[in-house]
């Protein structure tokens, strides 16, 4: 049953039987990502961003692959995402790092994954992100805390995958901000350098070089510390007893993405959503979206992120639990 709020209605598709709620922009579904990833039109989504369980050697409770299936395992969803993505569309997957069972040496599924990729499925890597964590604690412990014998791991993987060589991008809509040495080469041409002329290194510094651009272009290593922990949604998930998701990447992570592959009323997708990060990020930027959890204690929890008030999110979290749908 769909329970309407505030006289809100949604309008009905092939993904009814699935709803759990909907927003303005977008819709969270509960069940089998691979399923309901085939009721998708061909052609139909701009950008599919997941983090889908990582391939570790402790099994976790929101269900994990281990190393030897794990390729295999997220070719099948791959696989079916090619056909649904726009011809410009763009697949962005976060990857964990992993250490091989027992032995101090990094197992290579993540680079095994990439290259069926790009071999079987023809897939194109568009590039190649780092997301560092700063705040990540140090694993995995017995290299790094016990024996010291390994360094920090701060570092996911983010494969950007393509249909074709020019997927939507606009770089300019993720600009950083100038730093203060950039700021003053901005405002003061022939003080800090002399347009026109060869520097030592042998690069030409032009008259073009003191523009004004709005900001400078961010490199592929994305520094972007998870403090979900002091967030919203956790702080909801203590006031009503409820046990949070335990594996949530930051807003800022999908944001960029969304900010620099898709424009306003674009189709995000999300098929591992867990808390439903990547739907909030969505909805924040005005864009449609469509998330997938399998766990219905996930889904429902998720929808802390779009509730005011604690009385609000727990009249949402039991009816979601109780196996209505809402609309928001």
């Amino acid at each position: 049953m769909i329970k309407e709020q505030n006289d809100k209605k949604v309008v009905k598709d092939s993904f009814d039987g699935y709803l759990s709620y909907a927003t303005e922009y977008g819709k969270c579904l509960c069940g089998d990502s691979l399923e309901i990833l085939d009721k998708f039109e061909d052609n139909s989504i701009d950008l599919l961003i997941t983090s889908p369980p990582f391939a570790l050697q402790r099994q976790k409770e929101y269900g994990n692959q281990a190393q030897n299936e794990y390729v295999d395992w997220f070719l099948q969803f791959a696989s079916v995402a090619k056909h649904k993505l726009k011809d410009a569309g763009s697949m962005v997957i976060d990857l964990g790092r992993s250490y091989c069972k027992g032995r101090p040496v990094r197992s290579l599924y993540q680079y095994r994954l990439l290259i069926k990729m790009c071999d079987d499925l023809q897939f194109n890597l568009a590039e190649e992100f780092f997301w560092y964590n700063p705040s990540k604690l140090p694993s995995p412990i017995e290299w790094v805390n016990k024996r010291k014998i390994r360094a920090k791991d701060s570092v996911n993987t983010n494969w950007w995958f393509s249909k074709t060589d020019y997927p939507k991008a606009d770089v300019k809509k993720v600009l950083n901000p100038y730093s203060k040495a950039m700021k003053k080469l901005l405002s003061s041409e022939g003080t800090y350098y002399i347009p026109n002329t060869d520097r030592p290194s042998g690069h030409r510094m032009s008259d073009k070089f003191n523009i004004d651009n709005g900001g400078a272009i961010p490199s592929n290593l994305l520094q972007i510390s998870n403090t979900e922990s002091n967030g919203h949604y956790l702080s909801f998930c203590k006031k009503l007893g409820i046990k949070g998701h335990p594996a949530r990447f930051p807003i800022a992570l999908p944001g960029f993405y969304i900010d620099f592959l898709t424009d306003e009323g674009d189709l995000v997708v999300d098929i591992f959503s867990g808390s439903n990060t990547t739907g909030l990020a969505a909805e924040q930027r005005k864009r449609k979206w469509i998330t997938i959890e399998l766990n219905q204690e996930y889904m429902a929890t998720s929808v802390l992120r779009f509730s005011d008030t604690e009385a609000q999110a727990k009249e949402r979290y039991e009816s979601l639990m109780n196996g209505q749908s809402l609309v928001l």
